[in-house]
């Protein structure tokens, strides 16, 4: 419930403080006196989009501080809580607007963004008027306001999560169709350079160690010649092995004479020439590896050349052609398995078409049984309002399936028996939208607990009994509740439960807005003054007394 607002130095406004209390309050005054400015300043602190120019002329800014009673339960304590703002029972917006349009605001003493005054707005305070600014007159909401009415939160949210997982079955399907069909455009590339690879099948390391074999078959003849040179260069007969042997064995003839002197030449000759046989022996197998069939060249070469040409023709590099092989074997096997992927993702999607149309069928017998009951709440909601013969109907109708179903739902009414029906905004008069909109918003608003009303004027362009039948019916719906109500008419004024009245004034040559709380005497001359206009006579007094006394 709004408890208090604040108001410093917005618009005409200097200083006003006001303390709204629970059941019907009513604001009056002339017009141009500065009831809408109530509002605008209502809806700047609670962070709804309007005018830009709020500061008074003349101060450097303009301030809004409003005041609620939060109860436990209040949905309002979940968004602060979402918030990071301290919960408590009371609730305090704050927001200042400078001279330069910068804003900012404050809940509960911390600092809070337009998004978070907005979010909390939804659950404090409901705006209406013939104007509409809330949506009703806008068919592109009516499907949710009717889900909100009829409760079907959890309908709805089975239908977005069918939605979700058919179209994750049907993009699954698409992509699986779409690779199947490019894999079958080159389908007989794969299966001819599979058959090329698993001919040629090279190995890892093959071209590295051809090229070797092949550079060294090539350089075989000019460095065997060497090689053969070396061999015979330590071989017997006059090579160095014969050599040192004949030197050893002159040496080991004479050691006896010569004493211990030539033991160590002994011994390093022993060692030299079982060298000299280990390098013998190595250069003898070098010689046998250098003989090579006369062809065997040609074959190297054309397995080096056929693997290079190979990995060229396909741009990977020769040891990587092994690896490019298994993945072109990988998507033949994927094309030749594509079929029955395919036909698994299809029953895949086709479970899913069948729960959604399960989820948007229940979700339209529910919208069409919602339909009823509001159908039947307005119903009884328009014959209090003299609108007994007029004639309200939720239609839907089939509309292309999407997260939230397959329905179209428009609010739509006949003033008359017999006359067609149409949309509330083209068929209904200023009046009748009045209450027209008034009983949608009764329905529309049954089970919104906590929640301040306000309307604008809904009572514009109705008069006499009917205009009595409006102000009985808001002083009902505040019944238990609050409802803030900014009227022209006498009859709706005198049912209040309490009675500001909205004046102007002129201080040292400024125009300024006030607003004055109301005794009885004060309201039977406002309510006289309604009736009568400026000039307030005997019989309007009158008229206002027995209908403050109603």
């Amino acid at each position: 419930m709004l408890r208090g607002l604040d108001i410093r130095d917005l618009l005409i406004i200097d200083r006003l403080e006001l303390e709204f209390q629970p059941g019907l309050n009513v604001l009056t005054g002339e017009t141009g006196a500065g009831k809408s400015i109530l509002l605008d300043s209502l809806g700047f602190v609670l962070g709804w989009r309007g005018r830009a120019d709020l500061v008074r002329t003349g101060a450097d800014q303009g301030e809004v501080t409003a005041t609620f009673d939060l109860p436990a339960g209040h949905p309002a304590r979940a968004v602060l809580d979402d918030a990071g703002i301290p919960v408590e029972d009371e609730l305090v917006l704050r927001r200042v607007n400078r001279a330069d349009g910068r804003k900012t605001a404050w809940v509960n003493d911390r600092r809070a963004s337009g998004e978070v005054l907005r979010a909390l707005s939804d659950t404090l305070v409901e705006l209406h008027g013939q104007q509409d600014d809330r949506g009703l007159l806008n068919p592109r909401v009516h499907r949710q306001l009717l889900d909100e009415f009829g409760g079907l939160g959890a309908q709805v949210d089975a239908s977005r999560a069918a939605w979700r997982d058919l179209a994750r079955a049907q993009k699954a399907l698409d992509q699986a169709r779409a690779d199947l069909a490019a894999a079958q455009a080159e389908e007989e590339f794969l299966r001819h350079a599979v058959g090329e690879l698993d001919t040629l099948a090279p190995e890892p390391g093959e071209d590295a160690e051809l090229d070797a074999r092949r550079r060294l078959m090539q350089g075989a003849e000019r460095i065997g010649e060497d090689i053969s040179k070396a061999q015979q260069a330590l071989g017997m007969g006059e090579g160095a092995e014969a050599r040192a042997s004949d030197a050893l064995r002159w040496l080991e003839g004479v050691v006896e004479q010569a004493g211990d002197t030539l033991d160590a030449p002994i011994a390093a000759l022993g060692r030299a020439l079982a060298e000299l046989s280990d390098a013998a022996q190595g250069i003898e197998a070098a010689l046998d590896s250098l003989t090579f069939n006369p062809h065997e060249l040609e074959m190297v070469e054309e397995r080096l050349f056929a693997i290079r040409a190979m990995a060229r023709k396909h741009q990977v590099a020769p040891d990587d052609l092994g690896g490019f092989a298994d993945e072109l074997r990988a998507r033949l096997k994927a094309l030749d398995a594509g079929a029955d992927a395919i036909a698994g993702l299809e029953q895949d999607a086709a479970d899913a078409q069948a729960r959604y149309d399960t989820s948007a069928t229940a979700l339209t017998q529910a919208r069409s049984n919602a339909a009823t009951e509001l159908d039947k709440a307005m119903s009884a909601e328009l014959a209090p309002l003299k609108m007994e013969r007029a004639v309200f109907t939720t239609a839907r109708t089939d509309t292309d399936a999407g997260p939230e179903g397959r329905d179209h739902i428009t609010f739509t009414v006949a003033t008359n028996p017999g006359a067609p029906a149409g949309p509330l905004n083209k068929i209904a008069s200023g009046g009748e939208l009045s209450r027209f909109l008034l009983a949608l918003k009764v329905c529309l608003t049954r089970e919104a607990d906590g929640l301040t009303m306000i309307f604008d004027e809904i009572d514009r362009g109705v008069g006499g009994a009917t205009a009595d039948a409006v102000g009985r019916r808001l002083s009902a719906l505040s019944d238990g509740g609050q409802v803030l109500v900014v009227t022209h008419s006498p009859q709706v004024a005198a049912l209040g439960d309490h009675h500001w009245q909205v004046q102007k004034t002129v201080v040292e040559g400024v125009t300024l807005s006030i607003v004055v709380a109301l005794d009885d005497a004060a309201r039977v001359d406002e309510v006289a003054r309604m009736i009568s206009g400026d000039t307030i006579t005997k019989a309007g007094r009158a008229a206002a007394k027995e209908l403050l006394g109603g």
